[in-house]
């Protein structure tokens, strides 16, 4: 390549090297980089020579210009001359100094070019810039950068000059006045003296060894003083951050002796700028090797500055240390370093400054002291070794502090200590004990919003630190093993510690299990010398209570249980087998379980099995008592965990049993009644459990005691007036006596069987009623207190429980069995009853419960009140979620809520059962269903479901203890059944499975009274089982088809007496408040009249009227279709009447109408007789009338839709909307199809009658009331496309419709501009689902087309066309009658028949390819005559035939084309620019196909060389279709081409479903061109160029790419073949493009030049 091009384009590049896309400007660096590296001088050069010639060029573009000298001069150094290098080093010296004004990007990139090249010819670089540094003249600025950027980059190059540089600096220093220029000095002073550093500590690697720092030491010292007496003092903040740097690492260079001389001054300068600066950093860098370089030199003075540096450094390290800012973290860092060099030279002054300092209560003081004491215990542990007590006895103020920032410090400070050894010596258990105070932190509560403090420290994160730290402590610090074993358990028994457990029995858990298995000898533990922590029995009930409540303080279950196992030989050697044991299936069972699933009363009634277990194992009385004892003594601890001190009650309890001691057992219960908190519900409860539980072992003595108490003086009062006034502890008095009744009920339950009656009435129940009934002058007066109420329900409930087990065995009377019922009832009544926040109902049913089956028997009279009473206190409550709108302290939590009503409910049942248990007959059962009744069809959903429940309940209980002894009738089967059935599709679920169990078991209770056994099963009543899994689906049509099921089974089992009672109550239910019921009416009334009404004809025509009338008033569509099929009884006797009336209602049909219509599709023959009477209408009757649109527009006329046909139409679409209607459509289905698709296509475009809603059914025909709906949108295309598609539906065309669905192809057969495209996807959708339909419907549609409807003939010519596009035409025998409809349409009057034709021919080829052969000659003509089209303004037959004769070519024998191709390929040529995208890929893909035809050709060979160039371009086409097809084109036309390499990489690389890498494939493709077709360069090239004027951005890119690639890999010898003229003026053109893609490319293919 000429010189004269290179230079040519590096100069086009130099030119738009400022280009303003940054991409643009990348790739010109780049290209101008390749050639730099190719002919590094030239490029240089011209780069010199592009500056020089242009001085007034802008900043930006000059910059651009050094970056790239930079970059070649970097990469190719060792290749660039000797006199390149001293030219460009001058160009860079005069560039970098030409402005005496500061233009940092310009001067800075010329510096850059001078440092790149002094890393190899720094000898050089010195002479030139010496120059311009000469004594007694100030220099630029850059310059002086410059010199300290190389001292940098070329450390041991430099240092041999620093010391004659600093000679010529030193009086430049005076002449600065301005603070860039200082800063500069500063600067380069500062990097200077580094370099110097660096390399006297390698001097190994040095080229002179023998250089000292005492060399630089005059010329350092000199320059110090300047500095740090004038410039120091600058106002410019930024001036005196470089010279504070520069003074720090000039330090280390200066004599001892001045060093030692300045640092009085010095380093109280340098601390003096932390208060002038916001940046701290550097100073505290420079501060740091100042005070290096004063230690290592052993400086005296040093020690004056002390105090004045610890305050300076404290006040630094107190600072926020934001870790997001690395200069802030830097500095933190910088200052800690200080103090570790300070602590070398003085330690002691060091510590007391620092424990002082923990003294003050400033937060960030305590802060920043714990930092320093924490680096200093981990960084100068030697130093520190004899600070340790000093250091402990410190630590402990920092320890009361309340911030947990500082806390969070302390942490670390501990942790620190722990591995230093500090934790063993006297006061480190205050701070074991700190980490265990903060493992049981409660979690952080905020008031309003949280805090915004970056450094926040919450509860949760320093809890979760110290969780950590003692677990550290344990298994990574050996030392502290028997500091903390057994010291932390201490820590498990104080409330205060209870949120700590969990980390604290894990830590135990570890250490005692590796002492226990080493037998180490401290395992083992003396409670009688070790009198800080707790004895044996108060850890084990600890451990047992937290075992109770596992998920409490963060899960402490079952740590706590692992403990007591790993502890039990220091419990009692008795306990370990026993513990082994029974503790680890608990814990597997605790491992399974999680707070919602584990049953809380269970799993606390297995660990005081456990503990009674235990007891007996140990089998020591006096230790049992103890226990009893000591845990008695710990209730207190537990006085704000009420659960947790309820479950001690009954571990005392438990301990008492075992106790034989009757003075101790007298003593505790004496210490539980004495000490209790009666005010407290569960403390009552707890109390009276333990005491229960004492009482199964000591009956006597409970009794005895519990008597005692209440004649003690707790319970006498103070008299008021008249003893009417309550004294203030009166209330106190009333929870005692709540306590003590409770305990009579537990005594009850607990005591032994055999002697537990004979106490009841004497001891017990008088004891009781004592308490609760109160004497006022004499007469008796009950309490209204409720928690004695409470306490009384539930006491009697338990009395109930104990009497019931026991007579079992023995017979008793409970003569106050009434008196005890009656008060319980009024405590119901007195309860409110729209809210419910007390146990009073559930607990009085429950004691019902267990009282009505005791004798003696309840009155009907007591049993009917007791029940309404029962019933309607639960079942009319509001929902449990309802919102309670009563006082703060009354409201109910939602758990708490749903707990009780839950329990409420089952109370109820369980009294439901016990009252039919007294008389299991109907007679029974309608006793207790007569309260329930009422409540099935409330309007309020919680109503119902609680009675269906409850009535499903009863009747389960009714059937599993019915005892049928004689045959007799279940009267009570019809009523109940007709109630109960609609419920089944209840909206509420819970109602709907409720009733169908309901169904189940009141079936299988007549099969029982029909004499049927107890483990007889009905297949059809068993059917239902299944039924109840469909209704949990709300889908309306699931519960219809499921509740017609339902109605065929109890069809079957319900006897012909029962029939009239059942239709009674359905009649009713068609009226229910909820829809779902009327509609499960409506289906099961229909169901039975069509199955049972054999003997209800009278009432035909009555029910008729009386449904229709309801039709217009229901609006569930289910009981509409029910109600329709009754009007289809009527409608097959009176065919024809029914479907004139219907045809004649005004259009749009109402809803009513189109359900009727719906209706009568449901009978297969009735369906079929009304469409064939329709079809044939259709057929003769004009489908539009044309209509002028306006006077004023006499020309212009509208389609207006005929009346009758519309309404035909809109009738066959109802009618097939019936599932039932399948038979007979599908018996007409191609008349059918070819009558719809007709209509559709004449319906598309036509407008409805301007009239037609004038006698519309907007209102209703008898009523004159408005419709509840109004009629949707309604238009004529819209009519037949629904018809249609219900059509194929119904016939089971699925794929069809599903396709059709997903291509959105009904909208567009409506549209009239897309109308073709939507029946094209109907009919290839027909032809690949429906091929067996095919002939049948195209023997009915041929006559259409020759309708005189047009648009007709267009609907049915696009069905064919697309027909013609599938083999099942061939398969079918349809080709001939298809091909011979489609060669007609060639010459059809309308062009859009016209063209579909033509589409038709062109499918031949895709369809049924073997046939082309035998249409070769009529398909070659109408192609031919369709590109050559005149009457065609869109050019769509044009593209359809060119598309076609693509398709046709691929299967046409070469024969048959063969004196064609050139022609063709002539006719083409034009097209493959357009820009119309359809033709242009229609064109290439069509000269892909002719490729075969010409092969071994010559001319056709040259042929396709012409259009390469094209091919290959358009592969960048926008158009992704076009793409395909250039790729399609090149791979057929590859052997033609003539180049077996060519070849195989047009068939490997382009694949349709593959990318393909533009750059890539266009490199190799050049290559293979300038091997193979050496003579034909020239001709591509400028083939080529032409397309640089090309339309497309993207084509232009790509051949400016070819050409760059062209230009790469062509050998030097070939470059003769090329006008390199025209490439370079092509390329520089490109660069001016207005598309920054293209000028990227250019620019990248101007890099190829070489």
């Amino acid at each position: 390549m000429e010189e004269s091009d290179i230079e040519q384009v590096t100069l086009a590049l130099l030119d738009v090297a400022n280009d303003k896309d940054g991409v643009v400007q990348e790739q010109v660096r780049k290209s101008m980089l390749t050639l730099g590296k190719q002919q590094p001088d030239r490029v240089l050069s011209m780069c010199q020579d592009y500056l020089l010639k242009h001085p007034k060029l802008v900043v930006s573009h000059r910059v651009v210009i050094l970056l790239t000298i930079e970059l070649v001069v970097k990469s190719k150094i060792d290749e660039i001359s000797s006199r390149r290098i001293k030219s460009i080093i001058s160009l860079a010296s005069d560039e970098m100094t030409r402005s005496k004004d500061v233009i940092p990007d310009w001067q800075q990139a010329a510096s850059n070019i001078l440092v790149a090249v002094g890393n190899k010819h720094i000898n050089d670089i010195m002479e030139e810039i010496l120059t311009k540094f000469q004594p007694g003249v100030l220099p630029h600025f850059f310059v002086v950068q410059t010199l300290a950027s190389l001292s940098d980059s070329n450390i041991y190059g430099m240092v041999p000059f620093l010391n004659a540089i600093l000679g010529t600096m030193l009086p430049m220093l005076a002449l600065a006045k301005h603070d860039n220029m200082k800063w500069a000095f500063s600067s380069a002073l500062s990097h200077f003296s580094e370099s110097i550093l660096e390399y006297l500590a390698n001097l190994d690697k040095a080229p002179d060894p023998t250089v000292r720092k005492d060399t630089f030491s005059s010329e350092v010292s000199a320059a110090y003083d300047i500095l740090f007496s004038s410039w120091l003092q600058s106002r410019e903040s930024k001036l005196r951050l470089t010279v504070a740097e520069a003074l720090g690492s000039m330090s280390h260079l200066m004599a001892n002796d001045k060093l030692e001389e300045q640092i009085p001054k010095l380093i109280p300068t340098i601390l003096s700028l932390y208060k002038k600066n916001n940046e701290h950093y550097i100073i505290s860098k420079s501060l740091c090797q100042v005070l290096d370089a004063a230690v290592n030199m052993g400086s005296r003075v040093l020690e004056t500055q002390v105090d004045g540096l610890l305050f300076a450094l404290h006040q630094q390290v107190c600072a926020p240390v934001d870790y997001n800012s690395p200069p802030t973290v830097k500095n933190h860092n910088e200052v800690l370093r200080s103090f570790s060099i300070l602590a070398n030279t003085f330690p002691d002054r060091l510590i007391v400054f620092v424990l002082q300092k923990l003294e003050n209560s400033n937060e960030r003081n305590r802060m920043g002291s714990l930092a320093v004491l924490r680096h200093l215990i981990n960084s100068t542990t030697s130093i520190m070794e004899t600070k340790k007590l000093l250091i402990l006895a410190s630590i402990r103020q920092p320890l009361a502090d309340h911030s947990n920032k500082v806390k969070k410090r302390v942490v670390q400070v501990i942790s620190a200590m722990a591995h230093h050894g500090y934790l063993e010596l006297e006061g480190g258990d205050l701070l074991v004990k700190f980490i265990v105070q903060h493992c049981a932190l409660h979690d952080t509560y905020y008031r309003g919003q949280r805090p915004t403090d970056p450094e926040e420290v919450t509860n949760e994160a320093l809890r979760s630190m110290c969780d950590n730290t003692l677990h550290l402590f344990t298994t990574t610090v050996g030392r502290l093993t028997d500091v903390l074993w057994p010291m932390l358990l201490f820590y498990l028994t104080p409330p205060q510690y209870s949120n700590a457990t969990s980390a604290l029995c894990k830590s135990l858990i570890l250490l005692g299990s590796k002492k226990r298995a080493a037998q180490d000898p401290s395992f083992t533990i003396d409670f009688t010398q070790q009198v800080n922590l707790p004895n044996p029995q108060m850890l084990m009930v600890r451990l047992l209570v937290n075992g109770a409540f596992p998920f409490r303080c963060r899960g402490h279950g079952s740590p706590s249980l692992s403990l007591l196992n790993v502890m039990s030989p220091n419990i009692h050697p008795n306990t370990e087998a026993l513990w082994e044991k029974e503790i680890p299936p608990i814990l597997t069972l605790l491992e399974e379980s999680s707070p919602d699933s584990i049953d809380q009363k269970a799993w606390q009634e297995r660990l005081l099995k456990l503990l009674s277990k235990t007891l007996v194992a140990i089998a020591d009385d006096k230790w049992a008592c103890q226990l009893a004892t000591e845990a008695t003594r710990y209730l207190s601890t537990y006085n704000n965990f009420m659960e947790e001190k309820s479950f001690l009650y009954q571990c005392v309890g438990v301990a008492l049993q075992q106790c034989s001691n009757k003075e101790v057992v007298k003593r505790q219960l004496q210490e539980l009644l004495v000490s209790a908190r009666h005010s407290d519900a569960v403390e009552r409860e707890g109390v009276a459990m333990g005491v229960g539980l004492c009482a199964s072992s000591h009956l006597g003595g409970t009794l005895t005691k519990l008597n005692e108490f209440g004649k003690s003086d707790a319970f006498k009062k103070a008299s008021g007036i008249f003893g009417l006034l309550k004294d203030k502890n009166d209330v106190e008095v009333e929870k005692m006596k709540s306590t003590l009744i409770l305990c009579y009920g537990y005594v009850a339950l607990h005591a032994p069987e055999d002697t537990v009656l004979k106490h009841i009435d004497q001891d017990i129940l008088r004891s009781i009623s004592q308490h609760f009934n109160t004497k006022v002058l004499g007469i008796k007066v009950e309490t209204k207190d409720l928690t004695m109420k409470l306490s009384l329900i539930k006491s009697v409930g338990l009395i109930a429980k104990a009497i019931g087990v026991c007579v079992r065995r023995q017979g008793y009377m409970f003569t106050r069995k009434q008196e005890l019922m009656g008060v319980m009832l009024d405590f119901i009544k007195a309860e409110p009853a729209d809210v419910m926040r007390t146990p009073v109902r559930h607990l009085v049913m429950s004691t019902y419960a267990n009282l009505i089956n005791l004798e003696p028997a309840l009155t009907e009279n007591e049993t009917f009140e007791m029940l309404r009473t029962c019933v309607g206190g639960v079942f009319g409550l509001p929902p449990a979620d309802a919102p309670d709108k009563g006082k703060d302290d009354e409201v109910l939590d939602p758990n708490q809520r749903e707990a009780l009503y839950s329990d409420t409910q089952q109370a109820l049942q369980q009294l439901l059962r016990s009252a039919l248990s007294r008389e299991p007959t109907p007679d029974g059962l309608q006793g207790i269903f007569k309260h329930l009744e009422p409540w099935l069809s409330s309007g309020q959903e919680q109503e119902r479901e609680r009675a269906l429940k409850t009535t499903a309940h009863i009747l389960a209980f009714y059937l599993d203890n019915l005892t049928v002894k004689n045959m007799v009738s279940f009267h009570n089967l019809g009523a109940l059944l007709g109630r109960l059935a609609p419920r089944c599709t209840d909206p509420c679920p819970p109602v709907r499975r409720a009733a169908i169990d309901c169904i189940y078991t009141l079936l299988y209770i007549q099969l029982r009274y029909e004499g049927f056994s107890l483990d007889y099963k009905d297949e059809s009543v068993e059917n239902l089982i299944p039924l109840k899994e469909k209704l949990d689906n709300p889908d309306h049509t699931v519960l219809y088809k499921t509740c017609s099921d339902l109605t065929k089974i109890v069809s079957k089992r319900v006897p012909q007496q029962q029939l009239t009672a059942v239709i009674f109550m359905l009649l009713e239910g068609l009226v229910d408040s909820q829809s779902n019921c009327s509609r499960a009416a409506s289906v099961i009334l229909n169901t039975l009249l069509k199955n049972r009404g054999a003997g209800l004809q009278d009432m035909v025509p009555e029910m008729l009227e009386v449904l229709h009338v309801r039709l217009q008033m229901i609006s569930e569509d289910q009981v509409k279709v029910a109600v329709g099929q009754s009007i289809l009884i009527l409608a097959t006797q009176h065919l024809q009447t029914v479907t004139s009336t219907l045809i004649s209602y005004p259009l749009p049909f109402d809803s009513w109408s189109c359900e009727m219509w719906i209706a009568l599709g449901a009978d297969s023959t009735v369906a079929s007789q009304i469409m064939e009477m329709l079809m044939e209408k259709l057929t003769v009757m004009a489908p539009y009338a044309d209509r002028k649109e306006s006077m004023m527009r006499p020309g212009l006329t509208v389609k207006v839709a005929t009346s009758q046909p519309l309404a035909m139409t809109c009738a066959l679409k109802e009618l097939m909307l019936n599932g039932q209607s399948q038979e007979a459509v599908v018996s007409l289905f191609p008349r059918l199809f070819s009558c719809l698709l007709v209509r559709l296509g004449s319906s598309v475009g036509v407008t409805l009658p301007k009239d037609i809603n004038a006698t519309s059914l907007g209102q209703d025909r008898k009523s004159g009331q408005a419709a509840k709906h109004p009629a949707p949108s309604f238009d004529v295309p819209g009519v037949a496309v629904d018809a249609l598609r219900i059509l194929l539906a119904r016939v089971q065309l699925d794929e069809v419709v599903k396709r059709l669905d997903q291509d959105g192809a009904w909208d567009t057969m409506k549209d009239p501009q897309r109308h073709t495209t939507g029946v094209t996807l109907l009919s290839r959708a027909m032809a690949k689902h429906a091929g067996p339909r095919l002939p049948s419907v195209v023997e009915c549609l041929c006559p259409c087309l020759n309708n005189i409807y047009e648009c007709q003939r267009v609907t049915v010519t696009a069905f064919f066309s697309e027909l013609l596009n599938h083999h099942v035409v061939t398969e079918l025998m349809l080709m001939d009658v298809l091909m011979n409809n489609m060669m007609e349409r060639i010459s059809d009057p309308c062009s859009t028949v016209r063209m579909l034709a033509v589409r038709g021919l062109g499918n031949i080829a895709v369809g049924s390819p073997e046939k082309v052969n035998k249409y070769a000659k009529e398909l070659l003509a109408a192609m031919s005559s369709g590109m050559e089209e005149k009457d065609d303004p869109g050019k769509h037959i044009t593209l359809e035939a060119m598309s076609g004769l693509s398709k046709v070519l691929l299967y046409l024998d070469k024969k048959n084309v063969h004196l064609l191709v050139v022609y063709i390929f002539m006719k083409i040529k034009p097209f493959l620019e357009s820009e119309n995208d359809e033709i242009r890929c229609a064109s290439i893909m069509l000269l892909g196909n002719l490729s075969k035809f010409g092969s071994g050709e010559p001319i056709f060979k040259d042929q396709i060389h012409n259009v390469l160039v094209s091919l290959l371009l358009h592969l960048a086409d926008p158009n992704l279709q076009v793409v395909k097809a250039c790729k399609y084109a090149m791979r057929v036309c590859a052997p033609v081409v003539g180049s077996e390499q060519i070849t195989t990489m047009f068939q490997n690389h382009l694949h349709d479903d593959k990318g393909l890498h533009y750059g890539e494939f266009i490199n190799d493709l050049t290559k293979y061109i300038i091997q193979d077709f050496p003579g034909m360069l020239n001709f591509y090239h400028i083939s080529v160029i032409q397309f640089f004027k090309s339309n497309w951005a993207e084509v232009r890119a790509g051949a400016a790419m070819f050409i760059g690639f062209l230009l790469g890999n062509l050998p030097e010898e070939l470059f003769s073949h090329l006008n390199m003229g025209s490439v370079t003026k092509g390329l520089v053109m490109l660069l001016q493009d207005p598309d920054p893609v293209v000028r990227v490319k250019a620019a990248e293919a101007m890099g190829h030049f070489h």
